[in-house]
C-alpha cells in the first residue's frame, strides 16, 4: 500500500517572463515504510517538493494524497491538525525551544495537540536517542548531536506515518551524521514510517532504499536502490 502519492505537483512563483518553475509536474508514491533519499543540487526545487507535500507550501496544481486523504482538498484548520498528527519534520537547524528541557521538546507536538503523552513510548524514545540521562537539559547544554536527536524525538512522538527531512545532518559531523541516519533508517523499520530525506551526501543516499532526484524543477525516480 502506498502512503505517499503524488500526482503532477508544480510550484511556480511569479508570472510573465519572470515566472520560475521551482517543480514541474513531479510524479511518483511511495509505499509504507520505504526510506527515500531526495537529491539534487541546490535551487534545483528539492525543499520546494518537501515542502508541498508536508503542506507548508500550496502547489500551483496537481495532488498529494497522504494515507489516502487528499491535502489539499482539506479546510485550513482540518489541514493544520492533520499535518500535526501524520506529518514530522526534521530541519537542518533544529528548531528546539530553547526554554524547553530535552523531554518537553519532544512532548511538545503531543501537548500542543491537547493529547495525553504516552509516557511508556516516551521513554522508549528516549531509551533508542540515547537521551534518558540528558532528558532534563536545555537544549543550550546539548551537542549538535544531541539536539538533533531531541528533534527527531519530537518528530516521531506523535508516531506519524510520514516523516521528512530536510537536511538533517547538514549542521553535524561524519560520527553524529551516522549516528542520526541510522536512527531515522531504525524509525522506518521499527515503526514502519515512511521517510523522504532531503541529502547532499551521496552515502547517505546509497543507503536508502530509494531515490529520486530533483533537476531544475524536475523529478527523476531511480527506483530501489535494493531488494
Amino acid at each position: 500500500m502506498n502512503l505517499l502519492e503524488v500526482k503532477d505537483l508544480s510550484k511556480t512563483y511569479g508570472t510573465g517572463e519572470t515566472a520560475v518553475h521551482a517543480l514541474k509536474g513531479a510524479t511518483f508514491s511511495v509505499p509504507k515504510g520505504e526510506f527515500v533519499a531526495v537529491v539534487g543540487e541546490s535551487g534545483s526545487g528539492k525543499s520546494t517538493l518537501l515542502n508541498m507535500i508536508g503542506a507548508l507550501d500550496t502547489p500551483t496544481s496537481g495532488k498529494v494524497w497522504i494515507d489516502g486523504k487528499d491535502i489539499f482538498a482539506m479546510k485550513e484548520r482540518n489541514m493544520t491538525v492533520f499535518r500535526r498528527r501524520n506529518i514530522g519534520f526534521v530541519f537542518q537547524s533544529f528548531n528546539l525551544i530553547p526554554e524547553l528541557t530535552v523531554e518537553q521538546n519532544i512532548l511538545f507536538p503531543v501537548l500542543l495537540d491537547y493529547q495525553k503523552p504516552n509516557r511508556a513510548y516516551l521513554e522508549e524514545l528516549l531509551e533508542v536517542l540515547n537521551l534518558t540521562a540528558r532528558r532534563n537539559h536545555l537544549p543550550s547544554q546539548l551537542s549538535g548531536g544531541q539536539q538533533q536527536r531531541v528533534a527527531i524525538g519530537r518528530a516521531l512522538m506523535t508516531r506519524p506515518a510520514l516523516i521528512l527531512a530536510d537536511e538533517p545532518t547538514g549542521n553535524l559531523d561524519t560520527q553524529n551524521t551516522s549516528e542520526v541516519i541510522a536512527l531515522l533508517k531504525e524509525a522506518s523499520r521499527k515503526y514502519e514510517q515512511t521517510i523522504l530525506i532531503i541529502t547532499h551526501s551521496r552515502s547517505i543516499a546509497q543507503s536508502a532504499d530509494r531515490i529520486l532526484q530533483v533537476s531544475d524543477g524536475v523529478l527523476t525516480d531511480f527506483g530501489r536502490c535494493r531488494e
